[in-house]
């Protein structure tokens, strides 16, 4: 560096190719891409705020110094704020058309969170604002101070005066554009090719001796070496962001740093630069992979969206689809919240988006509630006047008739639609107690069918010696095709004895059971023929006691349904990618299986049911 003391030492021509050099670290600065110099700093992932108030909390911190505050950090609060904000609106929602309320009657209750954190934003934005403007104030005195230096400088060239006289005005003009900053960013080239032009005059007329400017270049060499180390070391920085910033500071250090001796320029121009390079690439590379996850992460939402937009309302008719779908949009919600910000021109979009498809969708289960709600009512009404009919049925003695009329009572009874919960056992058991009752009578009035019954006990006793006969000798399928028509003939037999009912069905199941472990016949065929025979018994009790069994059946085939449907939806959201979502993948489908041939099962019992009443009939 100079020192006012040396004044009359020459300098050679070389000082003006060192001050080119300067101009080429600025055009270098210049070329960065602008969206990369002014960068918001992204800071390491803060705690997500879990409620409002931690929102809250942190938006007070960062108004104590909003000047200083970075901006990325200010508008992750902000959505995150609104989006714990509209999830609750969302839940206040769902309840209320949960209690019965219509959707279009809804109202918002005042959010006391939400004025406190319109007024800490206000009070950001403020400080921020003012901020701005003094930044830009002091911009336009240091570009009025600039170009004053410039004149100054020109009139020292300009004016014929002995130059080495001028030297210590001239360093005093330098130091003074150095101390002098931040200008508006259109006139920073502009400032510095008009700056430069008259340091170049003023070198050129500056006669400086050999020691002196040896002098000079070694102290400037120094200088710029420690600027090279430090930038290079800027490559192993954590914080690539922070790391691109503070390189541009040492830019500036390096443009407003003398030269160095002729035959070191280029080698520590050089290794500046390289250091610079890799230190933006990293940068560049930084960004372009944030907005890659952004992307990715709009990508996601995007599905998301059209997943709820794609939903069929005419097919979903019944409490059980729209109670599944729900679950499904539910999901869907838990999914959104666990992917990342879109980029920013299109975050809200796409939130409004997903909102807005959200909240069709419940409104039209309101509508759908609303209009089952009705219907269960009226549902309630015809099957009140079916009770009505049966109970003044139960004290009748002509049984054929009376059975008859009831029967038919039933069968109506099934063509009628569901009730809301709260009074479908009460009315059903007011209707099942009037039958019950009635057919009881008859039993009792017909018990003359003993004999019928003894002779049915010698049939299937003769069964079950036929079944005991069957040796391992005897081939599998022919052997499999015995049993089966022995198991039809003992179904088709009717009752027996009530004391001797329970040893004979002992004695059967265990011939069964035996003959299905060693000639390995279907499992399902298995459990069907033992509920035929469960059925053969219950038949004794009445017409009655068949329909309370297979209106347990039709209830038991609908929870299996629903509960089908709900690990099939689940499917739909699990990958195989990794071992563990592999492993529930397999899981999920062999329960699944197991579900169907278990509905299939349900549905053939059911089917003996009806052949039996019709039977009955």
């Amino acid at each position: 560096m100079m020192d006012a003391h040396d004044t009359n030492q020459p300098l050679n021509q070389g000082e003006l190719e060192e001050e080119k050099k300067t101009v080429e670290v600025s055009e270098a600065i210049t070329e960065t891409p602008a969206e990369d110099v002014t960068a918001e700093v992204q800071p390491e992932a803060a705690p997500k705020p879990a409620t409002k108030e931690d929102v809250l909390n942190q938006l007070k911190e960062l108004a104590q110094d909003a000047e200083n505050a970075n901006k990325q950090e200010i508008d992750n609060l902000k959505q995150s704020f609104y989006k714990l904000h509209n999830a609750e609106l969302e839940a206040a929602k769902v309840q209320f058309t949960d209690n019965g309320g219509n959707i279009e009657d809804f109202v918002a209750e005042e959010d006391p969170t939400e004025e406190e954190f319109k007024r800490l934003m206000g009070v950001i934005k403020e400080k921020r604002s003012k901020q701005v403007a003094e930044l830009e104030r002091q911009k336009e005195e240091n570009l009025q101070v600039k170009l004053s230096i410039i004149e100054e400088l020109k009139e020292l060239v300009e004016s014929g005066d002995d130059a080495n006289k001028s030297y210590t005005e001239f360093k005093k003009l330098q130091q003074q554009w150095n101390d002098t900053k931040l200008v508006p960013q259109g006139k920073v080239n502009e400032l510095w090719k008009n700056y430069q032009l008259y340091v170049e005059k003023f070198y050129d007329l500056l006669k400086l001796n050999n020691e002196f400017r040896e002098y000079d270049f070694k102290k400037n060499l120094e200088i710029k070496t420690h600027l090279c180390e430090a930038a290079e070391k800027l490559a192993d920085e954590e914080d690539v962001v922070s790391a691109f910033h503070q390189l541009q500071k040492l830019h500036q250090e390096f443009r407003d740093t003398g030269p160095v001796a002729k035959e070191l320029r280029d080698e520590i121009w050089n290794r500046f630069k390289a250091a610079s390079t890799a230190v933006n690439r990293r940068h560049q590379q930084h960004f372009e992979s944030l907005k890659e996850a952004e992307q990715h992460n709009l990508d996601q939402k995007t599905v998301i969206c059209e997943i709820v937009e794609a939903i069929e309302y005419d097919e979903l008719k019944t409490f059980s689809a729209w109670e599944n779908k729900t679950q499904e949009v539910i999901a869907l919600q838990n999914k959104w919240k666990t992917i990342g910000f879109a980029p920013q021109k299109m975050n809200v979009k796409i939130f409004e988006r997903f909102r807005h498809a959200c909240d069709d969708f419940f409104k039209k289960k309101g509508e759908f509630f609303k209009s089952l709600k009705e219907g269960m009512n009226e549902n309630l009404e015809k099957k009140k006047a079916l009770c009505e009919k049966a109970e003044a049925l139960k004290d009748s003695t002509d049984w054929k008739v009376t059975a008859d009329a009831l029967t038919k009572l039933q069968k109506e009874w099934k063509t009628i639609g569901p009730v809301a919960k709260k009074h479908s056992d009460a009315i059903w058991k007011r209707f099942i107690t009037a039958c019950d009752y009635f057919f009881e009578q008859k039993n009792k009035a017909t018990s003359s069918q003993r004999s019928v019954e003894t002779e049915n006990m010698e049939k299937k006793k003769a069964l079950i010696e036929k079944l005991s006969a069957i040796d391992e000798s005897m081939d599998t399928e022919e052997a499999s095709t015995l049993v089966r028509d022995l198991m039809k003939e003992w179904s088709s037999i009717g009752h027996v004895p009530f004391k001797e009912k329970d040893k004979l069905y002992k004695q059967y199941h265990g011939i069964i059971d035996q003959l299905f472990d060693r000639f390995n016949i279907n499992a399902s065929n298995k459990k069907l023929s033992s509920f035929r025979s469960n059925i053969s018994n219950i038949q004794g009790s009445g017409t009655q006691s068949l329909y309370r069994e297979r209106e347990k059946l039709v209830r038991t085939y609908e929870n299996m349904k629903n509960e089908l449907q709900t690990y099939e939806n689940n499917l739909g959201f699990l990958t195989s990618t990794s071992k563990k979502g592999s492993s529930l993948l397999t899981e999920l489908n062999r329960k699944v299986d197991k579900l169907k041939a278990d509905l299939e099962l349900v549905l053939q019992k059911i089917k003996v049911i009806d052949e039996s009443i019709k039977a009955e009939e």
